[in-house]
């Protein structure tokens, strides 16, 4: 037995030893079992002595019960309750005295009845004087009380067609003749009353209710043991990796995101990062990981970043960054979330101070996520009143969850044509703002909105002057340069575009145009950009648009040239996709590593079912109609611009261009010489239809002795001019504009 019992210890030693148990490990898990028990425990007395004290206040409330039925029997009352005979009730003019048996004496009488009947004589006796006219020394009798008022009800002559007046207050409409000293305007009083009842209806009625965040999926937590072992076994091998190329360096910390773990780096003295940055493809290598990204140096530390993906990946909701206190207890209503950077912290982005975000990435990277993720924030921001959307949707399908909602300034905008349109009736908008900044001498929408609360306070302290007077024509409201300043706040507006691409493909020079001008000059009128797409090219996002929109975010892109076409730099190339973004603020050094929160089609149903539940949409029909009338006016104004044919050149297209236009594309080239080769044609001939391309948007421009460049495809231009070729429908352009049955 003592074999057996050695034999059995040293075997739970070993086990022990084997999977790094200790006799600690083993302590804290029997505390952790008891600390379990004995809050059970706890709980479970708290509820038996909850229980116990519901059942004595439920006896208490039963014996109070009982003794307050118990006194209301035992108390008397004569004028209404007695044994027998039974009483006829007091009526206004007369005290009935009770009959008794015969030879029953009658109770005597306290001070408080006495009391009490006096007071009801002296009612009595002033209801005789104010209907009769007489001295209260004259008796009258209660019968002579009511046959005079009856008299006095008879008196009045109804007119023809009069209504028979109401029983109930033909008494009080007698006496009130006769009240002189205290008279007031019943009728006036009643509009008064119902119709703040009515206003205050209304305010409930369009008091805006924010969504709830229980109608967001809550955060799952992915964190395991395998994500700890996987940083372990990865910082091993990253070591070792640079070690055997020769690089001494030291990890000093390491930050696991939801999806990137960055592992900092201290190089010895004497050794350069550009050796750690030409072997990104090693370390990849070796750590059998999908891109490696390398920053060095870190913003603000003295060591390198080397981000490798993690193997177990942790989902990024968005209901566990609404409920932060970062996005809650932010002033600005613009304020968005975007999810979270490597080392976990939560990032969040102003529309106000960007003030416009672009937004590009492949299909598939997240880039309609992204978007969803910044609308969806504003819903849980901002009310109706204080930020409107102008929504763009090209593609019919990513911002069809969003009709009907109150946020709307019209209904999403699907046609490219009046998305043109919409651009130009925001530059117009932008520009009356201004000018009425101008004449209350305000810099932007926030010193507007001031000056708004301002007189809003001033009203208010004036009404609860004594003299003031809610009937007067000028009621009381502050002036600037001789102008009365506006009681209600002028609100922010967004617009979200979700593909630019196919925007500029339809009406390039319009859409960049109104684009550049907004990005110039609508920060201050409280207009905001986002645009998006999945084509990062240069004739997509030209140069004018770029420098104009200084924030950007930069998804999972094909090469390096399209990273620097978004961000200015290279690096969007190596991420790993699924939400994985850069995002570069106004005035940030280098771009943000950041996981996109993740946001179901299912979640933004159930908020915007919510919000048309709660609230109606009210789109704006005079804008609508501008939208439709500007559409309709570049659509006949630029159809020969955009083609590259006009009326009055229209006989001097040439009849070759399709054809030259044909084999550029599917060269990928184009130059006079090629044209000449190819067509046979002489020289002044193919050099008139590359200048006719270039003004068409085919063909890039001159660069010397090198071939232009190419700048779309042949689909896209069989797409551009069918677009532009089609038939216009009979009629004026302002009866197409107003059309009813026009879709958005």
């Amino acid at each position: 037995a003592p074999a057996v019992i050695t034999s059995f210890i040293i075997l739970i030693a070993a086990i022990m030893v084997l999977f790094g148990v200790t006799l600690v490990d083993i302590a804290n898990v029997a505390k952790k079992g008891y600390t379990r028990t004995r809050e059970r425990q706890r709980q479970i007395h708290e509820r038996r002595t909850e229980r116990r004290e519901e059942r004595r206040r439920e006896r208490e409330e039963s014996e109070e019960f009982e003794r307050l039925g118990n006194r209301s029997q035992d108390e008397d009352y004569p004028d209404y309750t007695v044994s027998e005979p039974r009483l006829t009730r007091r009526s206004s003019d007369r005290i009935d005295i009770p009959l008794d048996k015969p030879g029953k004496k009658p109770r005597a009488k306290d001070a408080a009845e006495i009391a009490e009947e006096q007071q009801d004589q002296d009612i009595i006796n002033i209801i005789r004087n104010a209907n009769s006219g007489v001295v209260p020394d004259e008796e009258l009798s209660a019968s002579d009380v009511a046959r005079r008022i009856s008299d006095k009800k008879r008196s009045h002559k109804m007119s023809a067609g009069a209504k028979q007046p109401d029983p109930g207050t033909a008494e009080d409409e007698a006496l009130d003749e006769y009240n002189t000293e205290d008279t007031f305007d019943l009728k006036g009083e009643t509009r008064r009353v119902g119709a703040e009842v009515k206003q205050n209806q209304k305010a409930e009625q369009t008091q805006y209710v924010y969504p709830p965040t229980k109608l967001l999926e809550p955060a799952v937590d992915s964190e395991s043991e395998s994500a700890y072992m996987e940083m372990q076994n990865n910082a091993t091998k990253l070591v070792e990796t640079l070690n055997s190329f020769g690089v001494k360096a030291n990890i000093v910390d390491i930050c696991r995101g939801p999806s990137v773990t960055r592992y900092e780096l201290q190089p010895a003295p004497g050794v350069k990062i550009s050796k750690i940055t030409n072997l990104s493809d090693d370390i990849a290598l070796n750590l059998a990981a999908n891109g490696v990204r390398i920053e060095a140096p870190i913003p603000g530390k003295a060591a390198v970043g080397i981000e490798v993906p993690n193997k177990v990946t942790s989902m990024v909701t968005l209901r566990e960054l609404v409920e932060t206190d970062e996005f809650r207890n932010h002033k600005s209503k613009l304020n968005c979330v975007l999810g979270r950077d490597i080392s976990g912290e939560i990032i969040t982005t102003d529309l106000a101070k960007m003030p416009h975000l672009l937004i590009a990435g492949t299909t598939g990277s997240g880039k309609s996520v992204c978007v969803n993720a910044l609308l969806m924030s504003i819903l849980f921001k901002a009310t109706p009143d204080e930020v409107k959307l102008l929504l763009v949707d090209p593609k019919m399908v990513e911002f069809s969850k969003y009709k009907g909602i109150p946020h709307l300034l019209v209904p999403v905008v699907s046609d490219a044509k009046k998305a043109a349109g919409a651009l130009n009736w925001a530059v117009s908008e932008m520009l009356q703002r201004y000018r009425v900044f101008s004449e209350y001498d305000c810099k932007g929408i926030d010193s507007f909105n001031e000056l708004v609360d301002k007189n809003l306070a001033y009203i208010e302290e004036q009404k609860q002057k004594p003299d003031y007077d809610p009937e007067a024509e000028e009621q009381p409201c502050l002036e600037i340069n001789g102008l009365k300043v506006p009681t209600e706040h002028m609100c922010r507006i967004v617009i979200a575009i979700d593909e630019l691409a196919d925007l500029m493909m339809a009406a390039p020079s319009e859409v960049e145009e109104s684009i550049c001008r907004l990005a110039q000059m609508a920060r201050a009128a409280g207009m905001h950009l986002i645009l998006a797409t999945q084509r990062p090219t240069v004739n997509v996002i030209t140069g004018l648009i770029k420098a104009n929109i200084p924030s950007r975010i930069a998804l999972k892109v094909s090469s390096q040239i399209d990273s620097r076409t978004i961000l200015d730099t290279g690096g969007a190339e190596k991420l790993i996709g699924r939400g994985d973004l850069l995002y570069a603020p106004v005035g940030a050094p280098k771009p943000i590593r950041v996981q996109c929160c993740f946001t179901r089609d299912e979640e933004i149903d159930r908020v915007t079912a919510f919000l048309k539940k709660s609230h109606t949409a009210e789109y704006n029909k005079e804008i609508e109609d501008k939208i439709r009338k500007i559409a309709a006016e570049e659509l006949n104004g630029s159809k020969g611009k955009d083609s590259g044919v006009t009326p009055g050149n229209a006989p001097e297209v040439d009849s070759m261009m399709e054809d030259a236009i044909k084999f550029v594309i599917e060269s990928g080239q184009a130059s006079t010489s090629m044209l000449q080769r190819r067509l046979k044609v002489g020289y002044a001939r193919a050099g008139r239809m590359i200048d006719d391309m270039e003004q068409m948007g085919i063909v890039g421009p001159h660069q010397g002795s090198k071939p232009r460049e190419v700048l779309i495809t042949y689909n896209d231009w069989l797409e551009r001019n069918n677009m532009l070729g089609s038939p216009e429908p009979d009629g004026e352009g302002e009866d197409t504009a107003t059309d009813e049955d026009d879709p958005w």
